[in-house]
């Protein structure tokens, strides 16, 4: 037996019976008369040659297991035509397809998740291309053009070849293990030069051989913050982190923030950066605005 294809109009048909409880109830929410319901529900059994509702006099049609299965295959062939629909006029207006975006690992994970949330919600059908870098790896993904929106710190000498707009720093501290050395009070001006420094280091070619916030000859350069974190709680070394990251660990004593004369703390500048070659689409300029206003204390 060959078994024909289904139109999407019959399988419309069928969600709608199966939705709403009769070949009557289905003409009326498609605005279709109860024979021509009956005659695409017909056309539908015999192309593809099963029974998918029981049906009877008086009884409202129930599906059959075969017709369970089809119903499942059929809403999801429909949601995709239906997204594909809602791609297309998001495509037709102007948005762009994707947005490749690349955040410093020292932005909040917490602001950044309720962005891509909002972002979401806000541009269902965008594709979201995330890349978490440090220092001047973040920019170097704009120059490559691996990523058309960035979330980067201040970079001298990088950020003026790019489109910025300031966001609200990254408080900075430096911390320890409990147990460390540099943990106790009154520590002498130049102690924390003797102990090891663990520092993240760039990836890229945009720094290379600048340090920022190194006083120790002493240090372990890293690539990943996850590592320097984990190592900072096992008492390796002495180093700066985002308060963001280490608030619980300083709250529950894994950490504690060290009282170091020759390094307080500083801020760690955050903008929102783009190539002044490229124009942001709507989905990229709904977030840079969602993330000012909610940085700037408004309702995003």
């Amino acid at each position: 037996m060959q078994i024909g294809t289904p139109t999407l109009d019959q399988l419309a048909v069928l969600l709608a019976i199966a939705d709403h409880g009769s070949l009557a109830a289905a003409g009326r929410a498609l605005g279709r008369a109860t024979s021509v319901i009956a005659y695409q529900l017909d056309g539908l059994e015999g192309q593809l040659g099963l029974r998918l509702f029981v049906r009877g006099s008086t009884r409202r049609p129930r599906l059959t297991e075969a017709g369970r299965l089809v119903l499942a295959h059929a809403r999801e062939m429909l949601g995709n035509v239906s997204a594909l629909k809602a791609g297309v006029a998001a495509l037709s207006e102007g948005q762009e397809a994707e947005l490749s975006l690349s955040v410093t690992v020292m932005f909040p994970t917490e602001t950044l998740v309720a962005a891509l949330t909002a972002l979401q919600a806000r541009f269902p059908t965008l594709a979201v291309r995330l890349h978490v870098e440090a220092l001047g790896a973040v920019q170097a993904r704009l120059f490559d053009g691996s990523a058309t929106l960035a979330i980067g710190g201040a970079l001298d000498g990088v950020n003026e070849r790019l489109v910025q707009r300031a966001l609200a720093g990254v408080p900075l501290v430096p911390v320890a293990a409990p147990g460390h050395p540099l943990a106790r009070p009154g520590i002498a001006p130049g102690e924390a030069q003797r102990h090891l420094q663990l520092v993240l280091t760039d990836r890229s070619r945009l720094t290379e051989g600048k340090d920022f916030g190194v006083l120790s000859p002493r240090s372990w350069r890293l690539g990943d913050m996850s590592a320097k974190h984990a190592l900072l709680k096992a008492g390796a070394g002495w180093g700066n982190m985002p308060v963001p990251m280490v608030a619980e660990d300083l709250a529950a004593g894994r950490l504690v923030r060290l009282d170091l004369p020759d390094w307080p703390g500083t801020a760690y500048p955050i903008a929102l950066l783009h190539r002044p070659d490229h124009t942001p689409g709507p989905a990229a300029r709904w977030l840079m605005d969602w993330l000012a206003a909610l940085q700037a204390g408004e309702s995003p």
